[in-house]
């Protein structure tokens, strides 16, 4: 899966704002549709205050973390999968993204307009999925017409019949606006249908775009997002999707973004009653739908937090500082990022026997330091 996330919804939602938080690379915010044409992209780092303690640890000349790359998509409006608002220029950058993460205005605000002149979360949420199913709709079909025809042909028969088997349990969740997500297909039948690559398959992440009034009832209330009635709706039809929701002030994030000085951010915090940035639980809930996990390699010369898949392998995980190290891999050498914190130094890990040596079926933990031996 790709290591990126494109931020979607109607124009004036808060999109740019938000895009332009998270990156640190301002897009053209702007109070009318379509002010983002072509998609603007920004690697982000992901907050790990694991790494700034190896780095305090270690003391290494460099510290580098993990990025997750986002685009900022524009606007979709009702229509899109026909071309309106040129719609089908932007389903097809949709398309290239590993995690569709869509943002929903949750705030009242006369000075900005909304495209339908309303504050409603709920059918703006249904226009997006709608287009999306509706755009997926038309790759089903042209999917089934040429899996129809290789039927005829005798040694593409079988193949055939599974994508046509997945395609009849997917085309009534589609037209029923429901994503692809939601259809449980075997391993094979997946398979067979990846290069259909439908939108609606992808991992959905809702942004509820707050404002600062709002940001504040939610905060009060503790974990989950209760106390905006905008943002409720969001994080209940989320749950229906089986998908994840986050509350951000988008204008808030930006403002916070422009201070450089640690102790006014702290403060600007405190301000809403928070603990950490909103666009960190944004980051972290994207890198989770992504399947992403962190390992760390950790020395004098650089602390570094890598980024793999959910279920990879030792020498899977060796192969994403070089391809030499996965294809000449021996060994790692591992421990927990627990460990180092509880005892301080490796060499008291050692004398603990926290420390292990691991071949190359080793499952790589989230968290684990790890260094490689190899040769090539």
């Amino acid at each position: 899966m790709a290591l990126n996330c494109g931020i979607v919804g109607l124009p004036n939602v808060g999109k740019s704002t938000i895009f332009s938080a998270l990156s640190s690379a301002p897009a053209e915010v702007a109070n009318y549709p379509f002010c983002t044409i072509n998609p603007n992209v920004g690697i982000v780092d992901v907050p790990d205050p694991r790494l700034l303690k190896l780095a305090e640890l270690f003391k290494p000349e460099r510290t580098i973390p993990a990025t997750v790359e986002f685009v900022d998509i524009a606007g979709l409006v009702k229509g899109a999968s026909k071309g309106e608002g040129l719609g089908n220029q932007f389903l097809s950058h949709i398309r290239e993204l590993g995690v569709i993460v869509q943002v929903v205005r949750c705030f009242e605000n006369p000075d900005i307009i909304h495209v339908n002149n309303k504050v409603d979360p709920e059918s703006d949420m249904e226009t997006i999925n709608i287009e999306l199913a509706l755009a997926d709709l038309e790759t089903l079909a042209r999917r089934r017409e040429r899996a129809e025809r290789s039927m005829k042909v005798l040694s593409e028969k079988k193949t055939s019949a599974t994508v046509l088997a997945a395609l009849d349990k997917i085309g009534p969740a589609l037209e029923n606006g429901r994503p692809v997500r939601s259809v449980a297909l075997n391993d094979e039948e997946e398979a067979a249908i990846y290069d259909c690559h439908f939108i609606t398959a992808k991992p959905q992440l809702y942004v509820c775009n707050v404002d600062e009034e709002g940001m504040k009832a939610i905060s009060a209330n503790g974990p989950g997002i209760t106390g905006n009635q905008y943002a409720e709706a969001v994080a209940k039809r989320a749950v229906a999707e089986n998908a994840a929701a986050v509350a951000i002030c988008g204008k808030f994030e930006a403002e916070l973004g422009a201070l450089e000085d640690e102790a006014e951010r702290l403060a600007f915090l405190e301000e809403l009653g928070l603990k950490e940035s909103g666009l960190s639980a944004l980051i972290h809930s994207a890198y989770q739908l992504l399947g992403l996990r962190t390992f760390f390699t950790a020395g004098a010369d650089e602390c570094r937090a890598w980024t793999i898949h959910a279920g990879d392998t030792a020498p899977k995980a060796a192969g994403v500082i070089h391809t030499d190290f996965e294809r000449g891999f021996i060994k790692a050498e591992v421990y927990s990022y627990d460990d180092i914190v509880r005892y301080g130094t490796e060499a008291k890990i050692k004398e603990a026997g926290k420390y292990r040596i691991e071949g190359k079926e080793y499952v790589v933990r989230d968290g684990d330091v790890v260094f490689f031996k190899f040769n090539v």
